[in-house]
């Protein structure tokens, strides 16, 4: 599955890994775990706790900081139903100058990925791994609101983690 990813990072911390390689890894995996039948476009802002606090407030009206933010460009009437963009009117979900399926922005706190990593006695890169991967399927229109959603999204992150070999 071919993806451009446009990886952007404020701040002054920064990871113990190849932050490119592991995001591609993930996104790749959880757009195979989906089936995803196109190119894809993500986009990750790599931020700290200050910054992501105040997105945080701006857009889910919750002052605090926060792991990870995903800012879905797509609606799925059923999560990872691909077939909502055969119809002619889904050009406009497309990028007109690379055809890929635009997906939208992932948004994570480098302060977050070190702190919880630490304190659930895994590496950074396998935090930074797993906020990809429940980052992805909020853009491919899961949530975790019900407990059977949360359960079904648990199951597909860890699936992915295991498919790519970054387990705790």
């Amino acid at each position: 599955m071919s993806l451009f990813m446009e990886i952007e990072a404020e701040g002054t911390e920064s990871l113990p890994f190849s932050v490119e390689e592991t995001a591609q890894l993930v996104v790749d995996a959880a757009l195979d775990y989906e089936e995803c039948p196109y190119e894809a476009e993500v986009n990750l802002l790599l931020t700290d706790n200050e910054n992501i606090c105040e997105m945080n407030r701006n857009f889910r009206q919750i002052d605090r900081p926060t792991d990870v933010l995903s800012f879905p460009m797509q609606e799925f009437e059923t999560p990872g139903d691909f077939s909502i963009f055969e119809n002619e009117h889904a050009e406009d979900s497309f990028n007109p100058e690379t055809g890929e399926l635009m997906l939208g922005d992932i948004v994570i706190s480098v302060e977050k990925v070190l702190e919880q990593s630490e304190a659930y006695g895994h590496t950074p890169r396998r935090e930074f791994a797993f906020l990809v991967a429940h980052s992805m399927l909020h853009l491919l229109g899961y949530d975790h609101m019900e407990d059977d959603e949360r359960l079904v999204m648990e199951q597909k992150q860890r699936e992915i983690l295991e498919q790519i070999e970054i387990t705790r």
